[in-house]
C-alpha cells in the first residue's frame, strides 16, 4: 500500500510530462502538413540526379 505513495506522483509526473511532448509537438508545427514531406521524399529520390533504374522505369510507367 506503501508503494502507491510513489508509483501515483510518478504517474502524474509521467503523464504530465507526455503532454508537455504533446503541445511541444503541436506548438513546433510537427502535425501541420503531413502529407507533402513525405510525397518530396519520394519525388526527391529521383529528381536528385540520382539517375538510377528504378527511378527510369517508374518514371517510364508515368
Amino acid at each position: 500500500m506503501e508503494i502507491l505513495y510513489l508509483l501515483i506522483p510518478m504517474s502524474v509526473a509521467l503523464v504530465f510530462g507526455v503532454a508537455a511532448l504533446l503541445v511541444w509537438a503541436v506548438e513546433g508545427e510537427q502535425f501541420d502538413d503531413l502529407e507533402t514531406v513525405g510525397a518530396q521524399l519520394l519525388d526527391l529520390s529521383c529528381s536528385a540526379g540520382a539517375a538510377t533504374d528504378a527511378c527510369e522505369q517508374r518514371s517510364q510507367v508515368k
